[in-house]
């Protein structure tokens, strides 16, 4: 680490005592890490028990079971209806429901995704172009179908040499550009792909094998399809698409297509928003449960959502920059200085952002001393050895079942903030950022997790 970074600090909960700093005010690149702070601030701004609300509305006559005009689906953020725990087939199966129970068994017009809540900027400032076709790079909006990203599966040819059979859902907004062929049986697989920078392509490159022969009586195993997760380019399409979608699977017919608000906008003259009347509506989960994938899976998705949310609960447009200014508010409120964080994103995907470790560690300290929100605050957080981004690190040490930490990853930046409590059972409060090194990323998280271990041993006792 001779050529590189460390921020660390590691103060006592009980009695505010430092007990160990390195460059605590030096300015570096947090990665995941930034969720902590994007996380707290939602917290402040929203509350635990804030809900996202979808609706299906439409201006439209409903006359012998035809809707005669347009279905809308106004977005409120909700970055939940995905298929976690099934909930996006539950949400549709509501909505079909209450389509049906207001005589709806066609819809003569579109559907039309109102993403108008939030703005259309949805990538991160200082997000990266050759990820950008990565689940984890998806783009936010106000209207978000399973976070932003569809399927890809690549499957073999009949014979060796012939191309691959690429599938990707519709509504991704992306053309396919299949370069993958077919290899021999036994082979590995290869499949990569990338999204070019001047056009919505997406290129399917490498080599998926055919099926491997047996043996036994000539039969084969199970075709090899490989999949993979593809971020799609317009959320609010990709929503739209996919209940419409829904909707004819189960019987509702529908004549126009899935579109976006922003493309149909001149066409809804006589269909102003305020005589748009409410057919059905979901809300999400709280935020309390929200920030469980949040932070033990360190969802970016999530985490862009709830700074546009902020934003846009002073009544304004959602916006990064609305976001940022609500969590700067909050860091005011707190007596943070706001002089130690640049937030160029909520995720921390963006090379752009700058925190410093005290700043990390004082938020961490806020939500502690509140007893209002400490343990719902802590709830989201990985276990070191039992769950989250930290179920496999510390095990077998005094740290595991103990600390409570984020971790956060991005090239070249490894970093990990929380809590644990000593062989005393003190409670501390860390964060450990490392910047610019070039050693193996797993040394680094090692020589982390050694410096959480030795604080978990740590003992005021004399010996």
């Amino acid at each position: 680490m001779a050529h590189a970074q460390w921020g660390v600090v590691v103060r006592s909960l009980q009695s505010g005592e430092l007990l160990y700093e390195l460059n605590r005010d030096k300015l570096m690149m947090p990665a995941s890490n930034m969720k902590i702070v994007t996380l707290a601030g939602a917290a402040r701004t929203l509350s635990w028990d804030y809900r996202f609300i979808t609706s299906l509305e439409t201006a439209a006559p409903i006359q012998g079971g035809v809707l005669e005009g347009d279905l809308f689906i106004r977005g409120g953020g909700d970055p939940t209806i995905n298929t976690r725990n099934g909930r996006s087939a539950v949400v549709f199966a509501d909505w079909i429901s209450a389509l049906r129970a207001a005589g709806v068994e066609r819809i003569k017009g579109r559907i039309v995704g109102d993403d108008q809540l939030f703005d259309d900027e949805g990538l991160g400032g200082g997000w990266a172009w050759d990820y950008l076709e990565a689940g984890y790079a998806a783009p936010v909006g106000a209207l978000q179908y399973n976070e932003d990203v569809a399927e890809m599966a690549v499957a073999p040819g009949a014979i060796e040499g012939e191309p691959a059979i690429v599938r990707l859902a519709p509504g991704t907004g992306l053309m396919l550009s299949n370069r993958a062929v077919t290899g021999p049986a036994g082979k590995p697989e290869t499949i990569s792909f990338r999204r070019y920078l001047d056009r919505p392509v997406l290129e399917v490159t490498g080599i998926v094998p055919l099926r491997m022969q047996s043996a036994d009586a000539g039969s084969t195993q199970p075709e090899r399809t490989v999949t993979r997760q593809v971020a799609v380019v317009n959320p609010t399409v990709y929503f739209a698409q996919s209940l419409k979608d829904a909707l004819v699977a189960q019987g509702i017919a529908v004549d126009g297509d899935a579109v976006d608000f922003d493309d149909v906008a001149a066409t809804l003259v006589g269909a102003p928003m305020n005589e748009r009347r409410l057919l059905a509506k979901s809300e999400s989960p709280p935020l309390s449960e929200i920030a469980v994938v949040l932070m033990k899976v360190s969802q970016n998705l999530y985490a862009e959502t709830l700074l546009k949310a902020m934003g846009a609960a002073s009544g304004g447009l959602g916006t990064v920059q609305a976001g940022r200014g609500a969590v700067l508010a909050a860091l005011r409120e707190w007596k943070i200085d706001e002089r130690s964080i640049v937030m160029a994103d909520g995720s921390g995907l963006s090379r752009y952002n700058y925190v410093t470790a005290d700043l990390l560690t004082k938020i961490l300290e806020h939500m502690y001393a509140d007893a209002r929100v400490r343990e719902v605050f802590q709830a989201t957080l990985p276990v070191a050895g039992k769950d989250g981004t930290i179920s496999t690190r510390m095990r077998r040490t005094r740290a595991e079942g103990n600390a409570l930490a984020k971790t956060g990853s991005i090239s070249n930046v490894r970093a990990l903030s929380g809590y644990v409590r000593t062989r005393d059972g003190e409670p501390l409060v860390f964060s450990i950022l490392a910047n610019d090194f070039v050693i193996p990323a797993a040394t680094v998280n090692w020589i982390s997790d050694l410096a959480v271990e030795v604080l978990a041993n740590f003992t005021r006792k004399p010996k």
